[in-house]
């Protein structure tokens, strides 16, 4: 007969050498960066955000080669996206468990967008920093994120880059966590797609002219993230598909620089602009938290014409009637005004930053 008090111990013992391992993780456990650099950029995102609000309808999140679409990647993000009103919620360095916690503190805020490109991990794949399976439970938990705070939005999860310039164990990696990652897709609501091996030669090696640093993208190499996604991302956001075959159009849409020539000296003030069509709208920056906003705006080719109103000290309105055109990263423009029953004209000038 079995000592029941014997066989209590033995039960005991065996629990505690069993009980599960807590899956909480660096990679999992949301966590923000505490240098300045970052600091800025997640409060810079933050605003932006809060300007776009549901105009958005694509975001893009992930780390320093999300942000690049403000970098090398700049003309083909203007000539996909900017149309869009696409945010950027990349940072450089960020890790998945740095993603996870910017999403609860901000990114997400007041946003509807139709769909999400994440592409997120590489950093976490560093070294021994995080295991195969953790690295993908981080990416989990941003896809389920993403899932719980905008359901109605579609996630299109694309796979971690090829990186370093030859095979290498890091690369094997990255392989391997991605074979693992296109089981989160169900094609409906989170679509995967992999084309890390466009980035490849056909010996395993990664050209430089498509990441200079073996990790980071190019401009031609972020031209052909764009025309990859396209076909599905302008479909899940019910958008006319761009085409890459043709000519890029001329464009005011961006951030400027204006300066005018004054009694008092140049001054120069920030111009945002969105072109949509004939059509062009935006703001003049009038000290630090002034906008007069554009009214009226025509394009026709690369000459605009536009109306812009600013109140008078002793009262009163002043109408500035403005036109010009755009040569390349340029505009050159005079303004018309009527000045208590003259006539005057300013010549003046803006630079796409």
């Amino acid at each position: 007969m079995k000592n029941p008090l014997r066989s209590l111990l033995l039960l005991l013992a065996f629990a505690t050498f069993c009980v599960p391992a807590s899956f909480s993780h660096s990679a999992s456990d949301p966590a923000p960066r505490r240098d300045q650099g970052w600091q800025d950029r997640h409060k810079l995102i933050n605003e932006r955000v809060v300007a776009t609000g549901k105009k958005a309808q694509v975001v893009f999140i992930g780390d320093s080669i999300t942000q690049g679409w403000e970098g090398s990647g700049k003309a083909v993000w203007e000539r996909y996206y900017a149309h869009r009103d696409a945010l950027n919620l990349g940072i450089g360095g960020d890790r998945t468990q740095h993603v996870l916690w910017r999403l609860e503190n901000g990114n997400l805020e007041g946003l509807n967008p139709k769909a999400a490109v994440v592409m997120i991990g590489t950093n976490n794949s560093n070294g021994e920093d995080n295991t195969p399976e953790q690295i993908v439970d981080g990416v989990a938990a941003i896809v389920q994120k993403l899932r719980s705070q905008l359901p109605d939005m579609k996630i299109l999860l694309v796979a971690i880059f090829p990186r370093s310039e030859n095979l290498s164990v890091q690369r094997g990696k990255l392989a391997m966590i991605n074979q693992v990652l296109r089981k989160l897709a169900d094609n409906q609501n989170v679509i995967w797609i992999d084309f890390g091996h466009r980035f490849l030669n056909s010996d395993g090696t990664i050209p430089g002219d498509l990441m200079p640093d073996y990790l980071h993208l190019s401009e031609d190499g972020y031209k052909i993230w764009a025309q990859t996604i396209e076909r599905r991302l302008s479909t899940l956001i019910g958008d006319a598909r761009v085409n890459p075959g043709a000519a890029s159009a001329a464009t005011f849409t961006g951030e400027w620089t204006w300066t005018m020539e004054t009694p008092g000296g140049p001054t120069s003030a920030a111009l945002i602009l969105k072109q949509d069509g004939n059509r062009i709208t935006g703001r003049f920056a009038r000290g630090e938290d002034r906008w007069l906003e554009i009214e009226d705006g025509k394009v026709n080719g690369n000459a605009f014409t536009w109306t812009v109103k600013r109140d008078r000290p002793e009262g009163g309105v002043m109408v500035y009637e403005m036109s010009g055109k755009l040569a390349g990263d340029k505009i050159i423009a005079t303004g018309k005004t009527n000045f208590d029953g003259t006539e005057a004209t300013q010549e003046w000038e803006a630079i796409r930053k």
